[in-house]
This record gives C-alpha cells, sequence and structure tokens, in this order.
C-alpha cells in the first residue's frame, strides 16, 4: 500500500526506520509524524528496488488484522460489502460472494501469478496506481468507494476520485487506504472481467474490460456499469456506452452494443503505444472485450444460468 506521496527519502542523515505497526492507531499516528512510507504485501514497492538500496523509512502494516477480511456492512438500505485494504487478491478470489462482484474474483484471478495474489493487497493496488493495474475497472464497474483514515478523522471518495492518473492518487501523506466499500445490489444484479494479454498469467495488461449490470423484474437493464483500463493514464468508465444500455432487455444486450457509434462511445479513451501494442490494438482491443462481455450476459439467465 505504497504511494508516490508517502514515499518521501530520508534526507536528516538518518538511517532509514522500519517498524512494524501494532494496531491502526499508532500506524495513523506514524504517518501523522511525517517521513513514512507504508508497506503491505510489497509486491509493487520491491519489484521496484532491484538492485538499489531502500532508502524509505517503512512503515510495516502486516499486523493489522482488522484491515483484513470481506464482510457485510449497513451502508444505507442497500447494504453494501466492506473489503479491508489488506485483504489479498487470493482472499477475495475464495471468499463467498455474490454474483454482482464476479467481476472482481475474476480480477483477483488475473493478479499477477498465485504467489503474488497470496501476497498482494486490494489497498496495494489501489495506491500504487498504474494504469494497468487489474483490479481498478473491475472496483469502477461496482461503484466502489474507497475509505481513508488519519489522525484528523476518515473520509470516503468515489474510486475515480481517488484514482488521478498514472501513479497519482487523492491519498494525503498521513492517510492510510482502510477499506474499498461496494454497494450491494439486486439479486439479479452481475458484473464481468476480461483482460487482455501476451500471455495466460504473470503479464502487464493491453487492455481490459469490466461490466457490472442490475436488472429490474422485466429483465431489462436497470443500472449499468463499464469500465475500461490500460486504456488511459486511468482505467475509465464509458459514460456513453451506459447510457445506451439502460432499459436494454437483456437478450438483446450484445446487439445493442454493436449500434454503438464506437468513435463517439470510447472517446474518453486515451491508449498509448507502447512495447504491449499501439494505441489502435488498444482501442480496438476494448472494443472487442467488452462486445463478448456483452455477447455473454445476454446469454446468461437470471440468478447467472447460462
Amino acid at each position: 500500500m505504497v504511494t508516490s506521496q508517502h514515499q518521501a527519502p530520508v534526507s536528516d542523515g538518518r538511517a532509514p526506520r522500519y517498524e512494524r505497526a501494532a494496531d491502526l492507531d499508532s500506524a495513523l499516528r506514524r504517518l501523522a509524524e511525517g517521513g513514512w512510507t507504508p508497506l503491505a504485501g510489497g509486491t509493487d514497492f520491491y519489484p521496484a528496488r532491484v538492485g538499489r538500496p531502500v532508502r524509505e523509512s517503512l512503515l510495516d502494516l502486516s499486523r493489522l488484522d482488522g484491515l483484513r477480511g470481506v464482510r457485510a456492512a449497513a451502508q444505507g438500505d442497500a447494504g453494501a460489502w466492506r473489503i479491508g485494504a489488506l485483504t489479498t487478491w487470493s482472499d477475495l478470489a475464495r471468499a463467498p460472494l455474490d454474483g454482482a462482484l464476479a467481476a472482481l474474483q475474476q480480477a483477483a484471478r488475473e493478479v499477477g501469478g498465485v504467489q503474488v495474489q497470496n501476497q498482494a493487497t486490494i489497498g496495494g493496488n489501489l495506491c500504487n496506481a498504474s494504469p494497468a493495474a487489474d483490479g481498478v475497472p473491475a472496483l469502477l464497474a461496482l461503484d466502489a468507494r474507497v475509505e481513508l483514515a488519519s489522525v484528523r478523522g476518515r473520509r470516503v471518495l468515489a474510486l475515480d476520485e481517488f484514482v488521478l492518473g498514472n501513479r497519482r492518487t487523492a491519498i494525503a501523506p498521513d492517510e492510510l487506504l482502510t477499506a474499498v466499500i461496494v454497494p450491494r445490489r439486486s439479486p439479479r444484479a452481475l458484473s464481468r472481467f476480461v483482460k487482455l494479454g501476451h500471455r495466460r498469467y504473470l503479464v502487464i495488461s493491453i487492455a481490459m474490460a469490466a461490466v457490472g449490470v442490475d436488472f429490474d423484474d422485466d429483465d431489462r437493464v436497470s443500472h449499468c456499469a463499464v469500465a475500461v483500463g490500460a486504456c488511459s493514464a486511468a482505467a475509465l468508465r464509458l459514460p456513453a456506452v451506459e447510457a445506451a444500455m439502460q432499459g436494454t432487455p437483456r437478450a438483446r444486450l450484445a446487439g445493442r452494443f454493436d449500434a454503438l457509434p464506437v468513435d463517439d462511445a470510447f472517446a474518453p479513451l486515451a491508449p498509448i503505444d507502447d512495447v504491449r501494442g499501439t494505441a489502435a490494438y488498444r482501442r480496438e482491443a476494448a472494443v472487442e472485450l467488452l462486445r463478448r462481455i456483452f455477447a455473454e450476459l445476454a446469454a446468461t439467465g437470471p440468478g447467472g444460468a447460462r
């Protein structure tokens, strides 16, 4: 759980310090002092420092068991899922979640290999804020929010207000991301996540797509959230696609998507050319990934049956 805001180099001549926080309050007090970098799974932190010494003072969060696990939490009348920031991707993949959160569990199985999934945390994935972070599109499609805590109190931000760009977040230097909050929807809700890479595992995404939908009593779309990752500085929602799907009968989802004006619907994306793919390829891949998701959802009956 490391962000650029927290990575303050040692400047007073002292050697870097290491401390394992005993509880959340002591961790927040340390962060209020300044100069500490919070460390969760370390799967982004340590690979970025191969071949050079660690110069940051590290605040190890591994003892904060209260920030682990998934539970149903009261959040208005509908309720919500509360996911502790130190919950690992393996924990999420195995959690007994409903079909509305399938996209998050699919993303959990795509984060590196099993060893990474056993160590890496959902909070660290969000705070690292990579454009290719597997967790972000899935959580955007689930309307997730993040809870931030400090000695000053707590605040909650929508995920798209928290992840601001490539390695940039809205977290303050004295704050810790403590939980991810996902609203619960009806029993008819479904979600899907698909990732494109050059191989099956241990790969940085070329493009990712996630969709969260809910249906009314007539099996028409009552809510739709669509997100694409690795095609801009931060994963983005696609409002034009979401609006077009509203009210669509489940069986016609694929046809409705195919009828969209692609240039307008995908205008928010700003993919780049790099070693993994060209901008044009990424854009086409994002369209195709969403086409496949909507075709699958169209073939999925109420309750998730196919």
